[in-house]
This record gives structure tokens, C-alpha cells and sequence, in this order.
């Protein structure tokens, strides 16, 4: 079998296997393609538990748009579209809701906004979460983080929040609240509410005793007087809008929960010897953010088997903290233990790896430097066939193979 797999923005590698050994190619579900400037129009003239987009607009002082940053694929250009005209007479302004992300480079800056970027680039701020004199206490959640915002995001009369919504491995789906915080969040109040990712409670799908969820429940109750327009969206497998909810910040991504099940929610026959995880475009920009392949992959993961994360991770390894911590420690034991010692920003990617170390091996196909990747308990590759080759001659002539070709958003479900 002659398998083409996903590697950078256009790039893709080539691997062949034999037949018997492949459980399967895995990829987003397939859905009915949509017309996408029907679905969008259809969502802003039937907003969920909220006024129409035009009165929200009609008597706003001054509106800041709230939009994700090139680490995600939110299809924000195409939204837009629909909504320019509306808007381009008001008081506007835009903020990248980096968290603890990088600004964006001129390239994503372009892939944000499109065509409207050289229109709207004055208007458009970007969230430096470590910037404490731009951020605004708004009280403590009841999980005890406490909670310091842009405050943009408070001086702001109205506000509109364009996110997309899929599977998140520890904050259950994207979209929605997390645009808030973490948004536009600060940095040690990012920190807190990502320590709750050590939890058992906060993993892919799940919302009800989550406590990175609810720590971004709490955020938005501190506004509840400020008037929010949220537009979700749902993308297929091609990265085309598939499902798109407006209205109430909380009930339209709700509405929005199901088309991303739809999506990512991807039946597998059985778990694997050896699983190949991709993270596609733009989740690749580097190592921090491609671990998210590493923690769906896992779930399709026999015992003491072998996944190989294949990323590009295009900028490096990223935010550092939980570089640092795995590459000091021996083990990913001890790796688990030190955690337990004290957290730091990044460490819940450090836990998360290091969980994943202690019952298997973890393998990466990637840009990066050998060292690097041999650092922190993953065995460095440059090319996928001879990954899979060694993989193969290591587990067993019978050892069977699941490839995840959108491993980042996707999470397998035993059938």
C-alpha cells in the first residue's frame, strides 16, 4: 500500500507498506461538503439567543473583534467576507488572542485576515500575555485561578469573538469561551488555569468537571453586562466550513459541539502496534503545539507500542518551559515527579509527553535537531519510511499500523 502523508504547508512523503500490516488511513470524517457563504450567511441571519448582528452593531460606541492567531486553522478571512460591508464603518479594532503564542509573522498575519489585512492592519493588536501593564484583574475563578485580562477586552463597549471549534486534548473543544481566556489572557493567569491540565478530569471531548473549561466559564461571568457576539465554526477534513453557529458566546458554541463531533470524532476497528500521528498545517509551526498529535495518537496506541509524530514544527520547539523540563530530567518518570514538585508554564505538555513515555516509545519525524528530540524521550527521524521500516523490524513482520493524517484535531474512537 502506497500511503501519501501530509508533511509542511504543501509538502507531502510518500511511504509504502504492505497491506496486511495497515489497519487503516485515518482522516477527519467525511460530511456533506456545504456552500460556505450560504452557511455563513444562514448563521448571522439566525443568531442563537441573541439580537440580529445589525442591531447588536447599531447602537455599538466602539466593537473589538477577538480572533485566533496562525496556530489555528479558524477560517476567519471567510467570515469577513460575509460580514465586511456591515463593518467597516464602525469603530473597530482587532486583537490576536495569542495566549502565550508568539505575534504572527506577516505570513500568518495574511493567512488571519486575507485580503483585509493591508485594509484593517492599523486596527489590529496583538495580545502579549506578558505585558502586565495591559492586563486587568477581574477576580478569582473557583478553582482559584485569578484571572487577569487584556484589558482591551474590558474597555471594549461590545465585543465580537470569531473562533472555530474542534476537539482540544485538555480543554475539551476549542472555541468559544477559550478566546477570553486564554486568549486574551495574561501570562500567569494562563499558567494557573493550565496546571488544571494535569488533571484526570481535563482531556478531548470532555466539558461537565473540567476545570480548564470552567476556569473559562468564570472569565466571561466577570462581563456578563458587556454585550458579545460569538461566530464558531466547524471545518471538514479539506479545511472547508462545514457548520457555523452565531449569537450568545456560550450557546452558540454549544450548537457548535455536534459538527465538530461530526468531524473529529473518527471511528477506528481496533488500537495499533505502531501509530503515525500527523500535524498538518498550520499546527506544525512547532514542536509546542504539535504534541497535540502526540495525545490523540496515544489513544489509538496499543500497549508498549511505538508513535510516531510526524510535524514539521516549522519555528522550532516554541514556548520553552516544557522543553527545558523533559530535557533536565533522565526519565519521563522523572519527569512526572519533578512536576509534581512545582509547576511552570508548559509543564502539562511536559506531563502529557512524559505520561505517554512511561508505557511507550515515542518517535518523531520532524525538521528538528537529533539532540533536541533525543533531549525529551523521542526518537529523532528525518524520513517517515524509515521510521516505519524500523518500526516494523522492531515490533514484528505481523505488527499492525494506524496512520492519523489530522492527529492534532482528530480523536479515534473504538469503534
Amino acid at each position: 500500500m502506497d500511503i501519501q502523508v501530509p508533511y509542511g504547508k504543501e509538502e507531502a512523503v510518500r511511504v509504502s507498506l504492505p497491506d496486511e500490516n495497515v489497519v487503516g488511513v485515518f482522516h477527519p470524517n467525511k460530511v456533506t461538503q456545504q456552500n460556505e457563504s450560504a452557511i455563513l450567511l444562514h448563521a448571522m441571519e439566525n443568531p442563537i439567543g441573541s439580537k440580529s448582528f445589525s442591531k447588536f452593531l447599531s447602537d455599538a460606541q466602539d466593537v473589538l473583534f477577538i480572533v485566533n492567531d496562525g496556530t489555528r486553522p479558524t477560517p476567519t478571512a471567510k467570515v469577513l467576507d460575509i460580514i465586511y460591508d456591515q463593518i467597516k464603518n464602525a469603530n473597530i479594532n482587532f486583537i490576536i488572542a495569542t495566549g502565550v503564542h508568539r505575534a504572527p509573522t506577516d505570513d500568518e498575519f495574511r493567512f488571519i485576515f486575507g485580503k483585509y489585512y493591508d485594509i484593517l492592519k492599523d486596527r489590529i493588536h496583538v495580545h502579549d500575555s506578558k505585558r502586565d501593564e495591559d492586563m486587568i484583574h477581574i477576580g478569582t475563578s473557583k478553582n482559584g485561578t485569578e484571572m487577569y485580562v487584556n484589558r482591551r477586552g474590558m474597555d471594549a463597549h461590545k465585543i465580537v469573538i470569531i473562533g472555530s471549534v474542534e476537539p482540544h486534548y485538555f480543554g475539551g473543544y476549542t472555541g468559544g469561551r477559550k478566546s477570553f481566556l486564554p486568549g486574551i489572557a495574561s501570562r500567569k493567569t494562563i499558567a494557573q488555569n493550565h496546571r488544571h491540565a494535569l488533571k484526570l478530569q481535563a482531556q478531548a471531548l470532555a466539558l461537565e468537571g473540567n476545570p480548564v473549561h470552567e476556569d473559562m466559564i468564570d472569565a466571561l461571568k466577570t462581563i456578563e453586562d458587556k454585550e458579545i457576539f460569538s461566530i464558531q465554526t466547524v471545518l471538514d477534513g479539506e479545511r472547508r466550513l462545514y457548520g457555523v453557529t452565531s449569537g450568545h458566546i456560550h450557546e452558540s458554541f454549544y450548537a457548535a459541539i455536534d459538527k465538530a463531533q461530526e468531524v473529529f470524532c473518527v471511528p477506528i476497528p481496533e488500537k495499533a502496534d505502531i501509530v503515525v500521528s500527523v500535524a498538518p498545517y498550520p499546527m506544525d509551526i512547532d514542536l509546542y503545539q504539535s504534541q497535540k498529535a502526540l495525545d490523540n495518537g496515544k489513544l489509538a496506541l496499543k500497549q508498549d507500542g511505538i508513535l510516531i509524530m510526524v510535524s514539521k514544527c516549522r519555528t522550532g520547539i516554541g514556548e520553552p518551559g516544557f522543553f527545558e523540563l523533559l530535557s533536565s530530567c533522565d526519565s519521563p518518570q522523572k519527569a512526572l515527579e519533578t512536576i509534581q514538585q512545582g509547576y511552570k508554564l508548559g509543564y502539562h505538555k511536559a506531563a502529557k509527553m512524559a505520561e505517554i513515555g512511561t508505557w511507550a516509545q515515542m518517535w518523531g519525524v520532524t525538521d528538528l535537531d537529533d539532540k533536541d528530540m533525543n533531549a525529551i524521550f523521542i526518537k529523532p527521524f528525518h524520513e517517515l519510511q524509515q521510521a516505519l521500516d524500523q518500526a516494523l523490524k522492531e515490533k514484528g513482520k505481523h505488527a499492525k499500523v494506524l496512520f492519523l493524517m489530522d492527529g492534532s484535531i482528530t480523536v479515534p474512537m473504538i469503534k
